[in-house]
């Protein structure tokens, strides 16, 4: 019929075949936990993970979140080859912890070291979530304590950015007594007038919050992390008393004064650089 002939059809998206899916390389592209957009991980990564759609702030590993703010070639780590041990004989732990190892290419959930930031030197621990959770043991502890003696000895600035689901379980009152141990250190280190800046990241829990995540002279943190000791449902039924929707959130600890700044990522180069600068942190010849 002629209507037939100049009717429009109907067009329909064609579903992807299984070799056309195959053909697209993985990881070119990343999904957004919070929007749900697709991101292409080239552009994501130069954002510094930063969602450019709804600014949600992806978890940086240890590595990534040191090149996006120390000055090339200035970074030299410490400690790099303590490993975990199996006090307790915990049963698999060091299988899980091997496991890590080979997936981060990094010994332990924290990396520490010294290096420059716009020209100011510093010492500085970034915890990595993504080794065992960023769990604190023993190692954890002990890095972060001699990162900060080295502060102390060399009389310069100690930044610390924590990222942690807490004390590691497999190691037991070990893992707990690096809470005293840290604190110790931070508060030997305040009272010879050295500068503690605290950076809280996406999640800072349990022991690590209760700890030397809140020890800063300077307490930062990203926004939209997630910062507490106890998980939201055990306090729910702890008071009766259901708690706010951004209960725990950077933004709920800014508004009640347990924060000083929430600084986005893109940032936190220049915000560090200038608190360094602020308090004659050492700038390198």
């Amino acid at each position: 019929m002629l209507k037939d002939l100049f009717s429009k059809k109907k067009k329909y998206a064609s579903i992807p075949s299984e070799q056309a899916r195959q053909d697209v390389p993985e990881g070119i592209m990343t999904k957004c936990p919070s929007c749900k957009k697709i991101i292409l991980t080239k552009e994501l990564t130069k954002n510094l993970k930063v969602c450019v759609n709804c600014g949600y702030h992806m978890q940086m590993n240890a590595k990534e979140r040191l090149k996006s703010l120390l000055d090339d070639q200035s970074f030299k780590e410490y400690d790099q080859d303590m490993i975990s041990e199996n006090p307790l004989d915990f049963p698999e732990y060091i299988e899980k912890v091997e496991k890590d190892r080979k997936k981060t290419l990094q010994n332990e959930a924290v990396v520490t070291g010294e290096g420059t930031i716009e020209g100011l030197r510093t010492v500085i621990a970034v915890m990595d979530a993504s080794f065992r959770m960023g769990s604190m043991g023993s190692v954890v502890g002990e890095k972060i304590t001699r990162a900060v003696e080295q502060a102390r000895k060399q009389k310069t600035p100690f930044i610390i950015f924590t990222a942690s689901g807490g004390a590691r379980m497999q190691e037991g009152v070990l893992s707990l007594m690096q809470m005293a141990k840290t604190s110790s250190a931070l508060k030997l280190f305040s009272n010879e007038g050295g500068l503690i800046i605290s950076v809280m990241t996406h999640p800072t829990t349990g022991g690590v919050s209760a700890s030397f995540a809140s020890l800063g002279d300077y307490n930062l943190a990203e926004p939209g992390a997630l910062i507490g000791f106890a998980g939201r449902r055990i306090i729910e039924q702890t008071i009766r008393e259901e708690l706010p929707e951004d209960f725990q959130t950077a933004e709920f600890l800014l508004k009640h004064g347990q924060l000083d700044s929430v600084v986005p990522r893109l940032e936190m180069k220049e915000t560090l650089a200038r608190i360094l600068d602020l308090h004659q942190g050492g700038r390198q010849a």
